[in-house]
């Protein structure tokens, strides 16, 4: 037989040969990843930040439930008055969002109307600085300093608030759709918000002043975004997940299932979103789209997540778990 015939066979056997070791390499490096623990809340979570090595949860069930993270125990709890309703029965709470700062929690709850109350926790007392006879249906509260906070409406106005003299800073009506999240930088200097349109904004928080609009990729409402170090990407109800990098184009990921909540690494490098029906998350590198591992073991929807750091996240969605996962 010929030498270039004898090269060729050769040639023919080393491509797959190196196709086959590709093919083991990938799926071994893809794999699904279990949560390495479970914390157990006396509620639905809404909402929770993480401090420390402390988890601060808000609950459907009136309170915000402090996790110590290293032994992993329920080590405190902030309680919230119950309502009243126009059924004149009480009923406990819903805490609808939860931040912390120096040492002070912020909280919002529900009420028996479309208003929603804000409180300030000092570590001692609870200090009621928004009430619903304010009239005003806040969403999402976030700190700015110690003494200033960022509200985001269902209306999509964007309110900073000076506790020190109990007025606004401003209020801003970004868009007339309805709003949806917000994510601060780290500096918290600029803020991400979406809206039902599916419109991603960056605006400055000093002033409110809407600094870009992105051109829109979902074209249905953006559920959640998330914003690390330049970086952003959008959970959709299109199930589209939206990238829009610091550097590069912008593209999305196509998942197999409305997308509730996304995440994003410290460093924006590694992002995270929930990807099936099945409760799955998945993880994929922000500069090339390529998905990485899947994070398997929700009962419901994930509808938080939030990285502790590069190598560690906590999940949550409609049922009474927290998640910790380490993706490394």
């Amino acid at each position: 037989m010929p030498t270039k015939i004898y090269e060729g066979i050769i040639l023919n056997i080393i491509y797959k040969l190196l196709v086959v070791v590709f093919m083991i390499a990938h799926y071994s490096y893809a794999k699904d990843i279990k949560p390495t623990f479970i914390l157990k809340s006396k509620g639905f979570v809404n909402d929770f930040v993480l401090d420390n090595t402390k988890l601060y949860v808000a609950n459907d069930e009136g309170s915000v439930e402090i996790f110590d993270l290293q032994t992993q125990k329920l080590v405190g709890e902030i309680f919230i008055e119950p309502i009243f309703t126009t059924k004149q029965v009480w009923q406990n709470s819903k805490i609808l969002s939860v931040d912390r700062q120096n040492g002070k929690t912020l909280i919002v709850s529900n009420d028996k109307g479309p208003f929603r109350n804000v409180w300030l926790h000092d570590g001692k007392n609870l200090k009621h600085i928004v009430k619903a006879e304010d009239k005003i249906a806040i969403k999402e509260a976030r700190f700015i300093d110690d003494d200033k906070f960022i509200f985001g409406t269902l209306g999509y106005e964007m309110i900073l608030h000076n506790t020190n003299d109990s007025y606004h800073t401003y209020k801003k009506q970004v868009e007339q759709s309805s709003f949806c999240d917000l994510e601060l930088s780290e500096d918290k200097k600029t803020m991400i918000t979406s809206s039902e349109s599916g419109q991603v904004t960056l605006s400055d928080v000093k002033t409110g002043k809407i600094i870009k609009k992105y051109k829109p990729i979902n074209l249905d409402k953006v559920y959640q975004v998330a914003y690390k170090n330049g970086n952003i990407i959008t959970a959709g109800q299109d199930r589209k997940v939206a990238v829009y990098p610091k550097k590069g184009k912008s593209y999305y990921l196509k998942s197999k299932f409305l997308v509730y909540s996304v995440g994003l690494s410290p460093s924006g490098k590694t992002g995270i979103y929930s990807s099936s029906e099945d409760s799955d998350l998945q993880l994929f590198n922000i500069q090339t789209g390529k998905k990485i591992n899947t994070l398997v073991g929700h009962y419901a929807i994930p509808t938080t997540i939030k990285f502790y750091d590069e190598k560690s996240l906590f999940s949550a969605g409609y049922e009474d778990k927290i998640f910790y996962w380490r993706i490394d």
